[in-house]
């Protein structure tokens, strides 16, 4: 038995090596998705980092995993804030919590980790998944640099319904590259990560824009906490205008949006990708 749970915990195809100079095809999280909407899954556009806005890699670091740059794949630290874990209460005390308040695990995960559930795994919160999450986390960090699993995790995340990737994510709100993304356009899309399909800049952007707020006060050097989803209603950010999506005159935003989803899904299909045998 510890055998067969040992060959499933490190079982994921093709290994995390592969991906140091290959592109997927498309993620478990996208054959997912299009599972659930019964439609065809969404694609993977290769949108290397020198043309991705550094404003933005820098938004996201902010915005969902702070120590990016110095962690091994797991915070533990941020584990614990987000928990609520004492932890000098002892382990036993410590596991406990983890169990009781597992569902808030997401607003701990590092970018790493959020990569290794998008490229090999489901959307189920079970704690062996996020137990398997973080060995699969710790497995990309031990075979990639830094700078590429931001820029794969860029590459795969979903920026809203059936809006997969930056650079998808940057056309189908802002009508223009991810390379030309402005400063407060980016830190809405960072701020969008945490619930694609419940707050964006064209659905219900409150949340989101709360949390934007947020992530340009820290990247201005303010000292301000950004909190785990689930407390993001009873946050209040720093004054900033609010975020206009601009639309072409003579259309609707909704059908502008529709428009511009699908040209950028379109575009996912002009090159494509190696993917493993």
């Amino acid at each position: 038995m510890a055998l067969l749970f040992l060959v499933w915990l490190l079982g994921v195809w093709p290994p995390p090596l592969w991906w140091r100079d290959h592109w997927p095809r498309e993620t478990a999280m996208m054959r997912a998705a299009g599972g659930r909407a019964g439609g065809k899954a969404g694609t993977v556009r290769p949108t290397p980092h020198t043309d991705i806005s550094p404003l933005l890699q820098r938004m996201v670091v902010i915005g969902e995993d702070s120590r990016f740059w110095t962690h091994h794949g797991i915070d533990p630290a941020e584990l614990a804030d987000a928990l609520g874990i004492d932890r000098s209460r002892g382990a036993w005390a410590s596991l406990r919590t983890l169990w009781l308040r597992r569902d808030r695990m997401r607003g701990a995960s590092t970018i790493t980790q959020q990569l290794a559930k998008n490229l090999y795994l489901s959307p189920s919160r079970s704690l062996p998944r996020k137990v398997k999450e973080a060995v699969t986390a710790l497995r990309l960090e031990l075979a990639l640099p830094k700078a590429r699993i931001l820029e794969l995790y860029l590459d795969v995340a979903e920026w809203g319904p059936g809006v997969w990737g930056v650079q998808a994510a940057s056309r189908t709100y802002f009508g223009v590259p991810a390379s030309q993304l402005d400063e407060r356009s980016a830190a809405a899309l960072a701020a969008t990560l945490p619930h694609p399909h419940g707050s964006n800049p064209a659905y219900r952007p409150e949340v989101m824009l709360t949390r934007r707020d947020l992530i340009l006060a820290r990247y201005h050097g303010v000292k301000v906490e950004i909190p785990v989803e689930e407390e993001m209603d009873t946050v209040a950010a720093p004054g900033l205008d609010s975020l206009t999506v601009m639309s072409p005159t003579g259309d609707s935003g909704e059908d502008t949006l529709q428009t511009r989803r699908r040209d950028a899904q379109r575009d996912t299909v002009d090159s494509q990708p190696d993917s493993p045998p």
